[in-house]
């Protein structure tokens, strides 16, 4: 065999190597992102048009949100926020239009309180899908109803739907606290609906 040959055979075998490389370092890209993603994934592959350009989005965004310095909520804090979405809650009976607004505006404190920027609304539902991506979805229903009631095109039993959207996405932010460096046992928790405390039996 020549060198020539031999030369043709090794760089023929390092462009197999490469691109072999290429390829599994991809999959795994993929792979990475469509688990970090969830649902998020294949939303961002439609509205793109292409999974290499929704990639390359959603790695940019993950790599933004790494930079923020997101928390869990202590305990005291999300006691106020519960205490906070139980008062719209019960606002809603009355005045389902305010407490709607309400709500938006009360998920976007608790965004705040957990370090997440409050920008525009979609920068702020897709700084949410790297690390809620199953429930922004829900918040981005919850928002378009509250547009579409600007409009007057939402009727009460939407902007109630609005409310369940919200309190999804609520519920999501406020159950991990700030125990998670100090662990408390789950049954001291304050559930965002507690019931009575029973007497105690003699």
């Amino acid at each position: 065999m020549d060198n020539q040959t031999l030369l043709l055979i090794v760089v023929v075998a390092l462009v197999v190597v490469v691109v072999a490389a290429v390829l599994y370092t991809r999959s795994q890209r993929s792979r990475h992102l469509r688990s970090r993603f969830g649902p998020e994934y294949d939303r961002a592959v439609e509205e793109s048009g292409g999974r290499g350009k929704a990639e390359a989005n959603l790695q940019k965004l993950e790599k933004r949100v790494q930079k923020f310095d997101v928390r869990p909520l202590g305990t005291t804090e999300r006691d106020r926020f519960v205490v906070a979405w139980r008062e719209v809650q019960a606002t809603f009976v009355d005045n389902p239009e305010t407490a709607v607004s309400r709500a938006d505006q009360l998920l976007g404190e608790v965004m705040q309180a957990r370090g997440y920027p409050v920008g525009d609304f979609d920068q702020r539902a897709a700084d949410l899908s790297v690390d809620h991506p199953v429930v922004v979805d829900n918040y981005r229903t919850a928002h378009e109803i509250a547009l579409r009631h600007g409009r007057g095109q939402a009727s009460t039993e939407d902007l109630r739907q609005a409310m369940v959207h919200f309190r999804t996405l609520f519920d999501e932010l406020t159950s991990d606290l700030q125990a998670a460096v100090a662990p408390t046992p789950r049954a001291e928790r304050v559930d965002l609906d507690p019931a009575p405390a029973r007497p105690a039996r003699s």
